[in-house]
Parts: structure tokens; C-alpha cells; sequence
């Protein structure tokens, strides 16, 4: 069994057992799960259902590893480049974001 989640303005593919890294989001800091209600499509053999856009009832619950606030790793360093040629014009930056990391543990159609 999968199914496709929206999460943060992105779509993940997820299973049960999946570690998934999703985008930071409000959660209390003691929190062990996260309920995603955002479900476009769940599939389990040869059913599935497609969400318009979202599957009334459907649920994906992910597992904090430990908490919440101890799940937050953070993601490659990055260094977006702008540049004007014969302009004597550089400028270097850096980003790092911060991701939650999680375990899908059900999917509720």
C-alpha cells in the first residue's frame, strides 16, 4: 500500500516504513506524530482511490523519531550564485535549510 501526500507545496510517494524528510513545520516540541490529512491518491494492490483534490477521511501518520524538536536535521549547504559578466559584479551566499525527518507508520483510506 502507497500513497501520495502534499506536504509543504511538495508531493511525496510514501509506504509504510518510508523515512521521509519534509519541509519544517508547527509542531509542539513533545510531539511524537504528525497526522498529514493531505492525501491526493492511496493505492493497495489493485484498488486505489484518486482525491479531487483530496481524499475525504484519508490520513498518513508519520512517527518522530524521538520528538519533534529532536527530528530536525538540517539539509546540504547550498551557494546560489549571482553574477553579471564585465560587470566586476559577484555575489556568493549561502542557505541551509531545515528539514523534519520522520517514519511513515499508517495510511488510513
Amino acid at each position: 500500500m502507497y500513497a501520495v501526500i502534499e506536504q509543504g507545496g511538495k508531493q511525496y510517494k510514501v509506504a509504510q516504513g518510508d523515512r521521509l524528510q519534509i519541509e519544517l513545520t508547527e509542531v509542539a516540541d513533545d510531539a511524537k506524530t504528525i497526522e498529514m490529512g493531505k492525501v491526493l491518491f492511496v493505492a493497495d494492490g489493485k484498488d486505489y482511490k484518486i482525491g479531487t483534490p483530496f481524499i475525504e477521511g484519508a490520513k498518513v501518520i508519520g512517527k518522530f523519531a524521538d520528538t519533534a524538536a529532536e527530528s530536525i536535521v538540517k539539509g546540504e549547504k547550498l551557494f546560489p550564485t549571482h553574477f553579471r559578466r564585465r560587470k566586476n559584479s559577484k555575489k556568493r551566499i549561502g542557505h541551509r535549510q531545515k528539514y523534519m525527518e520522520l517514519t511513515i507508520e499508517k495510511i488510513k483510506a
